[in-house]
């Protein structure tokens, strides 16, 4: 999967895609409640219309990049108050989740189905307008992927379930005492991560027009934000995790190799909102050894697949949720399948103090690897 110069910055820093994490900002969606404490926030529920075009970053999707998709959004947001710590820390973001619909008009693509959850902040504030930058994450359903028999053309979409990412900003201004008018630019991405190939990715630039219901306007704090700092900033801890993965190595082999990988990394929360961390990690991918036995020409004295690699981290911190970015070098690494480094991006949940999941996507250079689906605990 290769993404365009200009994007792939913020799609490798900000990518993320899976059911746990979206169980995950649905406790933040009501954690107040059920930790009883100050009321929630109030809510903000949203209709959109949306018109798209399909950007050709390479030319094998050229052929798909002619048809102007148009769709709809539906969703809900809560705006933060301070009833939590963190909500003065990023100035009182709003949460929300997003029913997603396009309708491609191309029979070879057909329609998309999406599920997101996301965080907007607050650009710019007055009582009447607001201006917002919203990014979310989730999963979409494609009904008719790629399909060496029926539908070879679909180059960019491989299965029926992929992983989407959502950036916009927003201009809301005030139409009614709690009717808003909304203008919107943004980005949707839609990809599997290599877990089926091909994997070209779509991204659609999209101009949005809706309206917002606001339950409160303008918004007032619950609660003046305390001033204390969290008990744990300046703790070292141990993070220990494994992963498991799934990728195809081309269209024509349908099998799913695993991908398995473990982790010691050592942290340290530096400041209210991030952790540092460093540490080893291994990976076996049996898709490695598939793809040498395709290519040497002989099968006997391989060099091992196996690889290890050094890694530092960053963790930007929303309560029990974090952004996670990584940075590995591999130490180990006999058979030269890939560049030197790779990069991590991903969300990660901690459902207790010690138990934590996440779903990060592992890439070298743009170019997607595996997403794995990651445990483990704290110490």
């Amino acid at each position: 999967m290769h993404i365009f110069a200009f994007l792939q910055p913020l799609i490798m820093r900000f990518y993320t895609h899976t059911a746990s994490i979206m169980a995950g900002l649905a406790v933040l969606l009501t954690t107040s409640v059920q930790a009883q404490k100050p009321a929630p926030g109030p809510l903000i529920l949203g209709a959109y219309a949306q018109g798209s075009f399909i950007v050709a970053h390479t030319p094998a999707v050229q052929h798909l990049a002619v048809s102007h998709p148009t769709g709809f959004e539906l969703n809900l947001q809560r705006q933060t108050n301070g009833s939590e710590a963190w909500h003065a820390w990023y100035r009182y973001p709003r949460i929300g989740v997003a029913l997603v619909y396009y309708d491609y008009h191309n029979p070879v693509l057909a329609q998309s189905y999406a599920s997101t959850i996301y965080i907007g902040k607050s650009l710019f504030r007055t009582p009447r307008q607001e201006l917002n930058f919203r990014l979310g994450t989730g999963l979409a359903y494609f009904p008719n992927p790629f399909n060496l028999e029926t539908n070879h053309k679909n180059a960019i979409v491989s299965s029926r379930l992929n992983a989407t990412l959502q950036m916009r900003l927003e201009y809301d201004v005030a139409v009614a005492e709690h009717v808003g008018l909304l203008v919107g630019l943004g980005l949707n991405h839609y990809s599997n991560g290599s877990t089926a190939k091909p994997n070209m990715g779509i991204n659609l630039p999209t101009l949005f027009l809706g309206f917002n219901y606001h339950q409160q306007r303008p918004f007032v704090p619950l609660i003046t934000p305390p001033n204390e700092l969290p008990a744990d900033i300046g703790q070292n801890f141990l993070n220990l995790s494994s992963s498991v993965g799934f990728k195809q190595l081309n269209p024509t082999d349908k099998h799913k190799y695993v991908v398995q990988s473990i982790s010691v990394l050592g942290g340290r929360r530096i400041s209210r909102k991030s952790n540092l961390l460093v540490g080893l990690e291994g990976f076996y991918d049996r898709s490695l050894v598939r793809q040498q036995r395709d290519t040497a020409r002989s099968t006997s004295n391989l060099p091992d697949v196996k690889k290890a690699g050094f890694v530092l981290g960053h963790e930007l911190l929303f309560g029990r949720l974090a952004m996670v970015t990584h940075l590995g070098i591999y130490i180990y690494n006999p058979y030269k399948s890939n560049d030197f480094y790779y990069e991590r991006i991903g969300l990660k949940y901690h459902f207790t103090n010690c138990v934590f999941g996440a779903v990060d996507l592992k890439v070298h250079r743009g170019s997607a690897d595996v997403l794995e689906l990651k445990a483990g605990v704290k110490l």
